[in-house]
C-alpha cells in the first residue's frame, strides 16, 4: 500500500460493516461528505455536463434558456436540489421535498426514459472513473454497490424505468448511449459553452485563458469531438492530469476528515445566501415552467406531471 497517514483508510473499514444495500444512503454520505467531497464535487459537475452531448438533452437545455442566460442559478440550484437528499434521506421532509420538486421540473417537458437512465448512469459511473484515475484511492467494491443502491433508489423515486442492476450494467448502458447518442447540436454547444463561462468565472480574470484549457484537458476525444472542440495539446493533458494525481499523493498523507462537507456548503453557490447553514426553502429551488411554454411537455411526462401526481415524490409509483 503507498504511504498514507496511519487512520487515513480507518472510515472505509467501518463503512465495510454497513450492509451495500439496507445501508447505501449512509455509505454514499460518507463517501461522499467525509472521504472524498472535493472529488465529487468537481466529477458531478463534469458528469452533468457531459450529458450536453446527447443532441435531445442539450437542445432542450438551450430551449429553456435556464443553463445559457442563468447558469449561475441553475448550477445552484441542482446542487441544493440534490444536496438535499443526500444530508436528509429519502424519508425525511426536506429529502422528500427536493424528490417532488426535480420530478415536477422533469414532467413539464418531454424527456425519454433513455435520456433519464443515461443521466443517472453518469452519476454512477463518472465519480467511480474519477477517483480511479485522481482520488487519493479509488472507490471501493463496498462503496461501488452502495452507490448503484442509492441511485437505483433515487432512480424509483424519479419514476424511471428498467434501471441498471449493477455498477456494469450501469457502466454498460452509459459507453453504450454515448457511442450511439453523442453528437453535434448548436444548441448542445451554446449550453456547453455556457458552463465553461460560468467555471472560468469562478477563479480570477486573468485565470480565464487557463481555466477554460485545463477543463477541456480533462475532456475525453469523445466529448471535445460532439462539441466540436479542438483536441488539446497532449502535454497540457499530461500536466493537469498528473497535477491531479499529485494532490491525491498528498491527500493520502493527512488526517481522515472529521466534519462532513455538504454540497450546500461548496462557496461557488453565490445566489443562495443561507445555503452553507442549511437556511433555505427546498421547495423554492429549480425552475417553474409555464404550460404555455415552447418546452413545455405535451405527452407521457405532460400527463403525469398534473396536479394530483405531483405530491408524490416517487415519480409515476407514487411515495412507498
Amino acid at each position: 500500500m503507498l504511504l498514507h497517514h496511519r487512520r487515513r483508510y480507518e472510515r472505509l473499514g467501518s463503512m465495510r460493516q454497513l450492509d451495500a444495500e439496507r445501508d447505501c444512503a449512509e455509505i454514499y454520505r460518507q463517501s461522499v461528505t467525509l472521504e472524498f467531497p472535493w472529488d465529487y464535487t468537481r466529477s458531478l459537475e463534469l458528469a452533468l455536463y457531459r450529458t450536453y452531448a446527447v443532441p435531445t438533452i442539450g437542445r432542450l437545455l438551450a430551449r429553456t434558456g435556464e443553463l445559457t442566460e442563468r447558469p449561475q442559478k441553475r448550477y445552484d440550484d441542482t446542487a441544493l436540489l440534490l444536496d438535499s437528499v443526500l444530508e436528509h434521506g429519502f424519508e425525511a421532509e426536506r429529502g422528500r421535498t427536493a424528490i417532488r420538486r426535480i420530478n415536477q421540473m422533469h414532467r413539464s417537458y418531454d424527456i425519454s426514459d433513455d435520456d433519464m437512465r443515461y443521466v443517472l448512469s453518469t452519476f454512477v459511473v463518472m465519480p467511480a472513473r474519477w477517483l480511479d484515475r485522481y482520488g487519493w484511492r479509488p472507490l471501493s467494491e463496498h462503496e461501488r454497490r452502495a452507490t448503484v443502491a442509492y441511485y437505483r433508489l433515487l432512480g424509483r423515486h424519479m419514476g424511471i424505468r428498467n434501471i441498471p442492476g449493477t455498477y456494469e450494467e450501469f457502466v454498460r448502458c452509459l459507453d453504450d448511449y454515448e457511442e450511439e447518442h453523442f453528437g453535434w447540436d448548436e444548441g448542445s454547444r451554446a449550453v456547453s459553452d455556457a458552463t465553461l463561462a460560468l467555471m472560468v468565472s469562478w477563479y480570477p480574470r486573468p485565470l480565464a485563458p487557463v481555466t477554460r484549457r485545463a477543463a477541456k484537458a480533462l475532456m475525453d476525444d469523445s466529448l471535445l469531438r460532439a462539441f466540436r472542440y479542438g483536441r488539446p495539446p497532449a502535454a497540457l493533458r499530461t500536466l493537469v492530469r498528473g497535477a491531479l494525481r499529485v494532490r491525491a499523493h498528498v491527500l493520502r498523507l493527512f488526517p481522515p476528515r472529521r466534519t462532513p462537507r455538504y454540497g450546500r456548503q461548496n462557496p461557488l453557490i453565490r445566489t443562495c445566501p443561507g445555503a452553507s447553514s442549511g437556511d433555505y426553502s427546498v421547495a423554492g429551488l429549480g425552475t417553474f415552467p409555464s404550460a404555455g411554454e415552447p418546452s413545455a411537455a405535451t405527452g407521457p411526462r405532460a400527463a403525469a406531471g398534473s396536479p394530483a401526481s405531483e405530491g408524490n415524490s416517487e415519480g409515476r409509483s407514487g411515495d412507498r
